[in-house]
């Protein structure tokens, strides 16, 4: 082992498209058998996504979803209200120890709560933006939330724009309040866009929703990982 290095245990929650890389991120498992906080392991990059080649296990696989990954990290690097982040070491694989099993996923979610700050809206969106100079008084931009019913929706949002590009949205209901945010899960992602455009029932399924950080002066919710029980 690398000199200084700790290495955490994590539950893989989100392994999510970002730039040219991934988000991943988990939470923790004790050596008790407890579970910790959240963790998300970040590169020296501007943008501090993941690259293929710092995720791989050492067969050449990357982490899935639900898998117990031990990640080398070299200190926490908390930035904003990510005070989850912590820097990995870019020179030593991360090893999968075993699988999660979605019926145990509940010891997991996070309290019930609002996610975060509700009443900014984008466009296209709903509730899936926040202000920096109100983001910034939060100390956390990641929750594992259960929901009854989950809906994609496949189009095209820049359309009126001459935007051909098109998207994946979640729109579901928590906790009184109604959301619509753009979806990360690359597995998700990619699945839907091979589809016409449209409404797709999910149902009930757990999802892990990141803020990601901060863009011309605002914080999106994004949907990192969708996870069917």
């Amino acid at each position: 082992m690398t000199l200084g290095v700790e290495t955490k245990r994590i539950v893989c929650l989100a392994n999510s498209r970002k730039l040219n890389g991934r988000c991943i991120a988990g939470k923790e498992i004790l050596e008790d058998g407890r579970i910790g906080r959240w963790v998300r392991p970040v590169s020296t990059r501007e943008s501090e996504e993941v690259s293929e080649y710092e995720r791989q296990y050492e067969d050449g696989s990357e982490p899935r979803v639900l898998d117990v990954i031990d990640v080398p990290l070299i200190r926490a690097r908390p930035k904003n209200y990510q005070q989850e982040n912590w820097l990995l070491d870019p020179d030593l694989y991360w090893e999968r120890v075993r699988r999660v099993s979605r019926k145990d996923l509940a010891q997991f979610i996070d309290p019930e709560a609002p996610l975060w700050s509700n009443g900014y809206s984008t466009y296209n969106g709903q509730n899936d933006q926040i202000p920096f100079s109100v983001a910034e008084s939060l100390d956390n931009s990641l929750r594992l939330i259960r929901v009854n019913r989950l809906e994609l929706f496949v189009f095209q949002p820049g359309k009126a724009f001459d935007n051909p590009k098109r998207r994946v949205q979640g729109r579901f209901r928590y906790k009184g309040s109604d959301y619509r945010l753009w979806v990360t899960d690359s597995d998700y992602e990619r699945q839907y866009l091979q589809r016409p455009n449209g409404v797709y029932p999910i149902g009930e399924c757990y999802l892990t929703v990141s803020l990601a950080e901060p863009y011309e002066g605002n914080s999106y919710k994004l949907i990192a990982a969708i996870i069917k029980p």
